[in-house]
C-alpha cells in the first residue's frame, strides 16, 4: 500500500513550517486530536521525546513500566473512548514487546496506533545495537505498517495510519521511524487522510441481500440473535435495540458483544460460548434463523462446527468481506457498516413477539439457575465464590461501571455476572485470551472515561505478569480500583486439568507474594477479604474512595466456572456441573 494512492484534506496546519521530523510526529499526532499517548523512551526515539518536552501541555504522554503496559493501555482507552490510542516505543527490545498489545488489538478490532523508533538507515540490516525488523515482525499483526526514512514521509504516512486504524474494521497499525529521519527536517505541511485507492472500509451495501435477510426475519418461527462488538463499533447501539424490539427476537452476546445491549434488557438471553448460558447455547442448534450481527463466529463462540447451526438459515451483517463464509457459510450474507445495514433491515422487518419461542429460553434459563447460578451466588457456602463478588460490585456501581477483566476463571465470572447498563463498559482481551491485559488496560480506559467509575478484575495468576503498572498508577494517580480474585491457582488451566487430566495439577499452583503489601508499596490504598462478613464494607470503600485502590478478595481455591462447553464439542451439548 503505497503513500501516494492515499488522498488527504486540509487541516489547520496546511501553512508549512520547517521542523524537524521529531516535532512533525507530535505536530501530527495534535492534529489528529490526540490527548493522551502511552510510552517508555529509549535511543532510537529519543528525539521524538525531546520534542515532546516541548508539548506536554498539549499532550499528556503516561510513562507505562513496559511497552506492553502502553499497548493495553492504549487499547481501554480507545474501547471506552471510541478515539484512536497511541503506544510509542523505541527500537529493538521496546519494539518488540509491543507485539503482544499489538496481536491483541488486531484480533480484538481495536484502533490503535503505535509509533516506534528504528536505527538510523544507513544502519538497518546491519544487525545494528537495538535493531530489530519490527515491521517484518508486525506484519501479520497489524492492518498496516511502514517504515518511515525520510522525515518529509512523516506528515502523510502518519495521517494514513490514524486513517485506516479506525476506519472499516479498526484495528492497529505501526509506523517505525529511523533516527536519521526524526532529526532530518522538513516543511511541515499536515492534511489528514480521507481516502486510500487501494483500501474500501466500507463495502458497498447489497440491498437485495437485505431484503432476503427482512424475509428470512419475517417467516421464522424460532429466530435468534447473536450480537457481538461490531455494533458498539459501528456506533449502533440505539439501532439495534429498536431492531431487537420490533422483531422480538431473543438476542444473545458474545464476550465483546456485551454492554451493547442492556444486560437486564427483556430480550437479553445471555452470553454464548465455552461458558456462555445454557439456553442461548442450546438453542443455537434449534433456531431456525440465526442473524449474527458484528461477530466473527470465533471457536469459542461456535463449539464444534461441523455441529452448529446446521438446521438454521444464517444472517451475517458484517463489514470484513474476509469474515463472510470463514467459518460459518452464510445464506444472506449483508456486507457493510451495521449502522447502516441494520437501519434498512429495520424498515423491512416486520414487527414480532415470539412467545412460545422465548418461554423456552425461560425454561432454559430456570435449569441453568437451579444447577449453577444459585450456587454460585449461595452465601452460605463455605468458601467466597467469584460470583458473590461481582454481585457486590454491581449492587455498589448499579450497573454503570466500566469492568475491565483479566482472562481466565474470574474473566468468565465478570462476563456473566456483571451488569451493564450502558455501552463501552465491558472491557477483555477476548480473541488473544493475554493474561495481563487488565491492570494498564484499566489505566488506559479511566483515561478515555474520567467520569466513570472503571473496576479492573483480576486474577492471582494474570495480575502478576504486569503488576507492575502499579507504578504507572501511583505515578499518574489515576483513580482506579483493582479487585484480584485469589484463589492460588492458574484457575481456568486448573479446571482443566481437574476435569480432563484426572487433578493433576502441573504447574498450576501458585506461591503468592503479600498483595496488599505490594500495593502499599506503591502508595495505593489496599485491603484484604478473607471472610464474606467482610465483602459488602469492603466493596463499599473501595467504590467510594476518590483514589486508586486495591482489593485481594480470597476466594474458593476450586470453584469450577459452569456451564462449559468442551474443547470439540457441539455448543448444545454444554454441560452444567
Amino acid at each position: 500500500m503505497e503513500v501516494k494512492t492515499a488522498s488527504f484534506e486540509k487541516t489547520s496546519a496546511d501553512t508549512s513550517t520547517t521542523v524537524s521530523g521529531a516535532e512533525a510526529v507530535i505536530k501530527c499526532l495534535l492534529e489528529e486530536g490526540v490527548e493522551t499517548i502511552y510510552g517508555y523512551p529509549g535511543g532510537a526515539i529519543m528525539p521524538v521525546y525531546d520534542e515532546l518536552y516541548k508539548y506536554q501541555d498539549k499532550i499528556h504522554h503516561v510513562l507505562t513500566r513496559h511497552e506492553q503496559g502502553a499497548t493495553h493501555a492504549a487499547q481501554g482507552y480507545a474501547r471506552v473512548s471510541g478515539k484512536v490510542g497511541v503506544a510509542v516505543a523505541t527500537s529493538g527490545p521496546g519494539a518488540t514487546n509491543l507485539v503482544t498489545g499489538i496481536a491483541d488489538a488486531q484480533i480484538d478490532s481495536t484502533p490503535m496506533v503505535c509509533i516506534t523508533g528504528q536505527v538510523g538507515s544507513h544502519l538497518l540490516g546491519s544487525d545494528a545495537f537495538q535493531e530489530t525488523d519490527i515491521v517484518g515482525i508486525s506484519t501479520p499483526i497489524t492492518k498496516w505498517n511502514y517504515q518511515v526514512t525520510r522525515a518529509e514521509e512523516i506528515p502523510e504516512v502518519i495521517a494514513k495510519a490514524f486513517y485506516i486504524a479506525k476506519s472499516g474494521r479498526p484495528g492497529p497499525v505501526l509506523v517505525d521511524i529511523t533516527k536519521d529521519a526524526q532529526f532530518a527536517s522538513l516543511e511541515f505541511n499536515y492534511k489528514k487522510c480521507k481516502g486510500i485507492r487501494s483500501y474500501k472500509p466500507n463495502p458497498e451495501v447489497d440491498s437485495s441481500q437485505i431484503e432476503k435477510a427482512a424475509e428470512a426475519i419475517n417467516s421464522a418461527k424460532k429466530p435468534l440473535i447473536v450480537y457481538g462488538q461490531g455494533v458498539i463499533l459501528g456506533e449502533a447501539e440505539s439501532l439495534f435495540q429498536e431492531f431487537v424490539e420490533k422483531t422480538g427476537i431473543p438476542a444473545a452476546w458474545t464476550i465483546l458483544g456485551v454492554s451493547a445491549l442492556g444486560t437486564k434488557h427483556p430480550l437479553n438471553v445471555g452470553m454464548v460460548g465455552m461458558h456462555g448460558n445454557y439456553a442461548p447455547n442450546v438453542l443455537t442448534n434449534e433456531c431456525d434463523v440465526l442473524i449474527a450481527i458484528g461477530m466473527r463466529f470465533d471457536d469459542r463462540v461456535t463449539g464444534n462446527l461441523e455441529h452448529y447451526a446446521k438446521q438454521a438459515k444464517v444472517i451475517h451483517m458484517e463489514i470484513d468481506p474476509a469474515e463472510i463464509d470463514k467459518n460459518v457459510k452464510a445464506d444472506f450474507p449483508v456486507l457493510g457498516n451495521v449502522k447502516e445495514t441494520l437501519k434498512s433491515l429495520l424498515e423491512l422487518v416486520q414487527p414480532k413477539e415470539h412467545k412460545e419461542w422465548h418461554n423456552k429460553f425461560k425454561e432454559l434459563y430456570k435449569i441453568e439457575y437451579d444447577k449453577v447460578i444459585s450456587l454460585n451466588l449461595d452465601v452460605n457456602k463455605k468458601d467466597m465464590g467469584m460470583a458473590e463478588v461481582i454481585q457486590e460490585i454491581n449492587r455498589n456501581t448499579d450497573g454503570k461501571a466500566v469492568i475491565v477483566s483479566d482472562v481466565g476463571q474470574h474473566q468468565m465470572a465478570a462476563c456473566r455476572y456483571a451488569e451493564f447498563k450502558q455501552t463501552r463498559s465491558n472491557v477483555t482481551s477476548g480473541g488473544l485470551g493475554t493474561m495481563g491485559f487488565a491492570l494498564p488496560a484499566a489505566i488506559g480506559a479511566k483515561m478515555g472515561a474520567p467520569e466513570r467509575e472503571v473496576v479492573a478484575v483480576i486474577g492471582d495468576g494474570g495480575y502478576q505478569m504486569t503488576i507492575q503498572e502499579l507504578g504507572t498508577i501511583f505515578q499518574t494517580k489515576v483513580p482506579v480500583k483493582i479487585v484480584v480474585l485469589n484463589n492460588g491457582f492458574l484457575g481456568m488451566v486448573r479446571q482443566w486439568q481437574q476435569l480432563f487430566f484426572d487433578r493433576r495439577y502441573a504447574s498450576t499452583e501458585m506461591t503468592n507474594p503479600d498483595f496488599v503489601t505490594i500495593a502499599k508499596g506503591y502508595h495505593i490504598k489496599a485491603n484484604r477479604v478473607t471472610d464474606r462478613s467482610q465483602l459488602k464494607d469492603a466493596i463499599a470503600e473501595m467504590i467510594a474512595s476518590k483514589e486508586s485502590y486495591f482489593l485481594e478478595v480470597k476466594v474458593e481455591q476450586e470453584e469450577n466456572v459452569f456451564p462449559m462447553v468442551p474443547t470439540g464439542a457441539s455448543v448444545s451439548d454444554i454441560i452444567l456441573e
